[in-house]
């Protein structure tokens, strides 16, 4: 059979099948989708590593001298504790400048009691690492309160992480409805070319045959598609990217891509071409067995 033929086997509008741009619009919403399952994912594993060994003490106390005596203690203190990386007195004018958006002015007023604040961030952060930091504060002051910033945020890492499974659950659904449209695709072109596949029975074609040119339409249509709804998609990931970058947010700076996450959607359309031509096949061959 020529080219031509083969060409007329499925229904071709203006030059290209209604396949190519079922394809197109498919890996466009797939590769989307997994480029938030990876870059949200990435993030969330990001956020557990830096918060897992994060603490904050407090030194809460009215009084402004006993307050910064203890916070002086309790530093020097934290620091000869086994297993801290760093611990860090917080500047005043820092912790003004964090109030102001609740406070206002009023934050920078010396007769405000703020607690002392201590960063602390450790190595290994065990129960016991923490256990001891903890110690340590408390016999600075009695009043020290330990607070692991794996805590409050463990909703936001919590969110992330559920986010990537919608993603990758809705890629899962794509390619399902990538499948199911194929099949549809490949019955209506039985349905279509039913005589003419007939007459090709009876000059010696078998059924393999058939299917062979089917899966060769669709994976052409497809591969066409899926190349014109990757590269769309990943520009859009890219584009995507630069604006999360230029908003500044340590938070949603850690939604990035690395190699191998790039390396990956580029193989999406791949995946999806033979995801399309197995389908094709297989949809053909059972439909030819319960006609013949």
């Amino acid at each position: 059979m020529s080219a031509a033929s083969e060409r007329r086997v499925l229904d071709e509008a203006g030059g290209f099948g209604a396949m190519t741009w079922v394809m197109a619009i498919m890996l466009f919403l797939t590769v989307l989708a997994a480029a938030v399952g990876l870059g949200t994912g990435a993030a969330a594993r990001l956020l557990d590593r830096e918060l897992a060994g994060r603490l904050t003490v407090q030194i809460v106390d009215g009084d402004p001298v006993r307050r910064e005596a203890a916070a002086a203690r309790a530093l020097a203190a934290i620091r000869t504790v086994p297993g801290v990386s760093s611990a860090t007195a917080v500047d005043r004018a820092e912790l003004t400048r964090l109030l102001r958006p609740w406070l206002g002015s009023d934050g920078s007023d010396p007769e405000l009691p703020v607690p002392a604040i201590i960063d602390v961030t450790i190595a290994d952060a065990t129960g016991s690492a923490i256990a001891l930091v903890a110690a340590a504060a408390h016999g600075a002051s009695p009043a020290a309160r330990i607070d692991r910033h794996a805590s409050w945020m463990t909703p936001v890492s919590g969110f992330m992480q559920t986010l990537t499974l919608l993603a990758w659950a809705l890629v899962g659904l794509m390619a399902s409805a990538t499948a199911a449209v194929v099949v549809l695709a490949a019955r209506a072109g039985l349905e279509t070319h039913h005589a003419t596949i007939e007459v090709m029975h009876m000059l010696g074609s078998t059924d393999v045959q058939v299917a062979r040119l089917f899966q060769r339409r669709i994976a052409i249509d497809a591969a066409i598609g899926g190349a014109i709804g990757g590269v769309a998609a990943l520009a859009a990931v890219a584009f995507l990217g630069l604006r999360l970058r230029g908003l500044g947010s340590e938070l949603l700076g850690g939604v990035t891509l690395s190699g191998v996450d790039w390396l990956l959607l580029a193989a999406l359309p791949i995946g999806f071409v033979l995801l399309a031509t197995l389908a094709a096949r297989a949809a053909v061959l059972a439909a030819l067995r319960a006609i013949l």
